[in-house]
């Protein structure tokens, strides 16, 4: 693809939740990938995105500070938010911004850019879907209608998987066109001879495998179906399994572990802002999710040769090829979950798996994902 030279480097203002949540992660890895190319990214938020670092050539941070006026019972974050977009596209002249989430983001990028019309300045959004926007509708309706709006009122709108697509068009009115451009990662090749021998001795035995499973730990995650899918596991193979993460269900799979007796067996870790160093100690990576825009999560894995076992639901079969990158079952399934991990574990299997995840996860490679976004842009700021 070739980008017209004279919009090559672009000024982009990225808006995104800057956690540990997969949209806070791939946003910020988008923009640093921008930023190497030359583009001038400016992340815009309200506290310094996880994976942004230190220094950065080409990356500025605009923090939104929310005012906390006696008066309001609630922070106005999208008011705020549209005001400081307002102020960065004005003063660092950006060509356009790419917000993460129809509620608040895309929704704050429409005041500003009505704001700024007014002054006789133009600039396009990109709205891009993670999932979360979407489910929200189910839990409460009332949002439908500004999500509707957000949508049709982007100048150009993407989805990270074709179920998430789908899904969007099966309960919004959506007039725009939705690009499919799913999550990326990041391929080190020269990984692939690096010793973790000593690294997998500090959490399990010589002959045990590792399982690892990562999340925030939200009841969507399923996650006490990872400690039901193990606790069949280990009665055949020698295993130890790993938890990274922290939120409102590990309490709950922390209870069960003792109720297992498996406590020996289960670590939890809690956050880590690098979940690499784990995975790639791993030999099988756990998504029992009950639904899945992306799975992200799983995608990190099989970047560093994981084979991944998860549920069939949303966008996991678009990124876990079935029988060649791990296994998909149905949601709840802990029998065939724990059939195929044991399968997968197998001496003579897991070799295959490893390289076939890999394998896999080059297909959402970097290079292949960012000329996408890039096209996106330059069609806008034409």
């Amino acid at each position: 693809m070739v980008i017209n030279q004279k919009r090559n480097k672009m000024r982009i203002g990225i808006v995104l939740y800057p956690t540990f949540g997969g949209s806070g992660v791939v946003a910020t890895e988008l923009g640093k990938a921008l930023a190497k190319k030359g583009h001038m990214i400016h992340f815009i938020t309200y506290s310094q995105p996880v994976r942004l670092g230190g220094f950065k050539e080409n990356v500025f941070y605009h923090e939104v500070s929310v005012s906390d006026y006696p008066l309001f019972d609630f922070q106005p974050y999208e008011t705020e938010l549209a005001s400081k977009m307002v102020d960065v596209v004005k003063y660092e002249k950006l060509d356009l911004i790419h917000v993460h989430y129809a509620i608040p983001h895309a929704s704050a990028a429409f005041m500003a850019k009505q704001i700024l019309a007014t002054q006789g300045i133009a600039i396009p959004f990109v709205t891009t879907l993670h999932g979360t926007d979407i489910t929200l509708v189910g839990r409460d309706p009332s949002f439908e209608p500004v999500i509707t709006f957000c949508i049709n009122q982007s100048d150009a709108v993407t989805a990270v998987s074709q179920s998430l697509k789908d899904d969007t068009l099966k309960h919004f009115d959506v007039k725009n066109d939705i690009h499919v451009i799913p999550n990326f990662i990041r391929i080190h090749k020269n990984e692939d001879n690096e010793d973790l021998a000593e690294t997998r001795g500090l959490y399990a035995k010589e002959n045990e495998r590792i399982l690892c499973h990562v999340s925030n730990f939200r009841k969507v995650k399923r996650v006490e179906d990872v400690i039901k899918v193990f606790a069949k596991v280990i009665k055949s193979r020698p295993s130890k399994l790993i938890f990274v993460g922290d939120g409102p269900e590990r309490y709950h799979c922390e209870m069960l572990c003792r109720e297992l007796s498996l406590c020996e067996h289960i670590l939890f870790l809690g956050k880590v802002r690098d979940t690499s160093p784990v995975l790639k100690i791993s030999d099988a990576f756990m998504l029992p999710s009950e639904t899945e825009s992306f799975g992200l999560a799983a995608l990190e894995a099989m970047a560093v040769g994981v084979p991944v076992i998860s549920s069939n639901t949303g966008g996991i079969p678009e990124v876990n090829a079935h029988g060649f990158s791990g296994f998909l079952s149905n949601v709840g399934d802990i029998e065939d979950m724990a059939k195929n991990t044991l399968h997968v574990l197998e001496d003579q299997n897991l070799s295959t798996f490893k390289q076939n995840a890999k394998k896999q996860a080059e297909k959402f490679s970097l290079e292949e994902v960012l000329p996408l976004y890039e096209e996106i842009y330059s069609k806008l700021v034409q």
